[in-house]
């Protein structure tokens, strides 16, 4: 194995790998995460251009000592939010599956970095669909205090030592027909572990 399994987790619960056309040796997956924010921030850019170019041009002319100048943040925000935007875009996550060499290739990358993972096909004892758990809230200081954690459905790599490389979230249904894909494009078997049961409500 090349690379780290750990840099291929998500605090996400849902990713959502789309097959891309291939030959009869490869099977590629492709997650490109982000479109629905990146054009929010997109729109919400494009409004503050009305303020935010105007605003630019009299600085400009008149300086940042000028009263103008106080709206300095409208500019600011807006080359933010292109950032935010271009950022957004170029989330990606890749999926190579290549019967001839016998490996597992991933990528993730962004506008800021880009890490790989490559497993040999006999590395790989099983693939497995269950559940890991998934944190949201927030910590303050450290503390775990006000973080709440809920099973979400995963796909994993089952490696033949104590490791698993994450390679998507989603509906257990279609977790279920994209591990039996792989399963049987890397002639590995597939271990189901049932849905953790909702705890029921304490009383007072």
């Amino acid at each position: 194995m090349t690379g780290d399994p750990r840099h291929f987790e998500s605090i996400g619960n849902r990713l959502g790998f789309r097959a891309e056309p291939s030959g009869d040796h490869e099977l590629n997956l492709v997650w490109r995460g982000g479109r629905f924010p990146a054009l929010l921030c997109l729109g919400i850019a494009v409004f503050l251009l009305l303020l935010s170019v105007p605003v630019f041009l009299a600085i400009l002319a008149q300086g940042l000592d000028s009263a103008v100048g106080n709206l300095w943040y409208f500019p600011t925000m807006n080359v933010v939010l292109f950032g935010v935007v271009l950022f957004l875009l170029t989330l990606k996550r890749e999926i190579r599956i290549d019967r001839r060499t016998g490996t597992v290739s991933m990528s993730r990358s962004s506008l800021l970095m880009r890490r790989r993972l490559t497993v040999e096909f006999d590395e790989v004892r099983a693939l497995t669909v269950a559940d890991d758990q998934v944190y949201s809230g927030f910590a303050v200081a450290g503390s775990t205090a006000g973080q709440k954690s809920f099973p979400a459905r995963s796909l994993r790599l089952l490696l033949s030592g104590s490791q698993s490389v994450l390679l998507d979230r989603g509906g257990g249904r279609r977790l279920d027909e994209l591990a039996a894909r792989i399963a049987s494009f890397m002639d590995k078997p597939v271990e189901r572990v049932p849905r953790e049961s909702s705890a029921a409500p304490g009383g007072g």
